[in-house]
């Protein structure tokens, strides 16, 4: 079988070396954390990470794509601080941010629930539930959207959990079942995202592409679980492969993890998979707030 992802020597995402992917499956399986706390790295303060900070967080990362920091010096629910996730990220080694038109000046989106931008169909604006999906899936390639972090300034009343699944492992699981569903996913005209038009004014063009590419010798995913916002290939081995894939997203794995973020902690990751239940918002009290910094850059693992 011919390789479908573009690939260096050894890559173990090259379809016709299975001895690689073998290898690379078993570190990987061995690796991956058992539960969410496996995540959550305890930091003094993420404005100023020390140094054995960054190389835990690494560490997790490099196992699992994502880590979870927490500390009680990340500002209160009165005084939230924005450019802690610069700094932050910063020290990471994330410096190109990518903004989109929603952003704030400094690039950094601020989540909170605003009628005006839910009433356009821009989800991350409201309440309600955010579907299975990869950042910036609709974006140019160009415009790949490698990394992000998640700052919760303020938590919901309730409701508000993130789903979490390492897309590497979305990857082994689709491989394991069938190799053909990888070979489908990673076809070049595997998923269309229409165009996006406001009142008749094209906002972004139609993009096309793949589901699993290799970017600099790493897999990334583009991914939505929306059905009105994608077009899938009209064959029956990539209609197989979402339905396949659909089905690990909402089974009760013990790859996905669930995550409500709490007051001053955060979500960094490589892109994976992700989620969000609807929330409520306290009835006498500012809502949920979220900071949401996206990056052209991947973090790097060791």
């Amino acid at each position: 079988m011919n390789a479908v992802l573009p690939s260096r020597v050894e890559s173990p995402f090259a379809l016709e070396r299975p001895e690689a992917y073998l290898r690379w499956r078993e570190r990987k399986l061995a690796r991956a954390p058992r539960r969410v706390e496996d995540l959550i790295v305890e930091v003094r303060d993420p404005r100023k990470l020390r140094d054995s900070e960054v190389a835990e967080i690494r560490r997790i990362c490099g196992a699992a794509n994502m880590a979870v920091y927490a500390s009680p010096l990340a500002g209160g629910p009165d005084e939230p601080d924005k450019d802690l996730v610069r700094r932050l990220g910063a020290r990471l080694g994330l410096a190109r941010l990518q903004p989109n038109p929603l952003a704030d000046e400094d690039g950094i989106s601020s989540l909170e629930a605003v009628a005006a931008k839910s009433a356009r169909g821009y989800i991350p604006y409201s309440n309600r539930r955010l579907l299975w999906h990869t950042d910036g899936y609709y974006n140019a390639p160009a415009q790949r959207i490698r990394a992000f972090i998640l700052h919760c300034a303020r938590p919901a009343a309730s409701g508000g959990v993130n789903h979490l699944l390492d897309h590497e492992i979305a990857y082994i699981l689709l491989r394991d079942a069938d190799p053909a569903y990888v070979q489908a996913l990673s076809a070049p005209d595997a998923m269309t995202i229409p165009a996006n038009a406001e009142a008749g004014v094209e906002r972004r063009p139609a993009q096309t592409g793949p589901v699993f590419s290799i970017d600099a010798g790493a897999l990334h995913m583009r991914y939505t679980a929306r059905t009105r916002s994608i077009e899938w290939r009209p064959d029956a081995t990539t209609r197989a492969a979402v339905q396949f894939l659909n089905q690990q997203l909402d089974a009760a794995s013990p790859h996905v993890f669930a995550l409500r973020l709490a007051g001053g902690q955060g979500l960094i990751c490589n892109n994976v998979l992700h989620n969000r239940s609807a929330f409520d918002d306290p009835a006498q009290a500012p809502g949920r707030l979220v900071y949401r910094a996206r990056y052209s850059d991947r973090l790097g693992t060791p």
